[in-house]
């Protein structure tokens, strides 16, 4: 990846994504790791998952002129998750992974090799792993809020505390989760 692009806002990377190809390189890079992790604690299939993947970045990348951060007052992160939780939902409804997006930009169907899918199994595993390694109050509410996609109000209530330690457990863990990603 360029370096121009190491310090640049999601934001800024979606604006330029149409005119600078490097722009979104940049975007699906810092991104493509936690979209398949998301996928995969879904589907549970690494191929599915890397489907989905592919589906939402495409998605994306098609829509990215359309992004209004100011319009909307959400992060890019959010907006590109928004994408993958829609896809999910289709590919649910339907049965299969839709590859509308890929087809309009001319995409390739995704093939797999068999080590591939075992990369992305390790990264699952992985990812599993670190969050068993949380302490015990942190790794129950990141599971609930991340994996399970729970309402704080409702992790609140079965954790028997109130929604800002839910919040506060979230955050430290995630945050635990981030540092020890990046010593790897």
């Amino acid at each position: 990846m360029p370096a121009v692009w190491d310090d640049t806002p999601d934001e800024r990377l979606l604006a330029r994504a149409r005119s600078e190809p490097g722009a979104f390189g940049a975007f699906y890079r810092r991104h493509e790791d936690r979209v398949l992790c998301y996928f995969l604690a879904r589907v549970g299939d690494p191929e599915v998952a890397a489907d989905l993947t592919a589906e939402t970045f495409a998605a994306a990348l098609a829509s990215a002129h359309r992004f209004r951060p100011w319009k909307k007052q959400k992060p890019a992160a959010a907006w590109l998750f928004g994408i993958a939780r829609n896809n999910l939902a289709m590919s649910r409804r339907q049965g299969r992974v839709e590859a509308r997006a890929r087809r309009r930009l001319g995409m390739a169907p995704l093939v797999l090799t068999d080590e591939a899918i075992e990369l992305i199994s390790a990264l699952d595993r992985t990812a599993l792993a670190l969050v068993d390694e949380l302490p015990g109050d942190q790794r129950d509410a990141v599971r609930a809020r991340v994996i399970d996609e729970r309402d704080y109000p409702d992790i609140a209530k079965d954790l028997r505390c109130s929604e800002a330690v839910v919040r506060k457990r979230v955050s430290r863990g995630l945050g635990t989760l981030r540092a020890r990603l990046e010593e790897k």
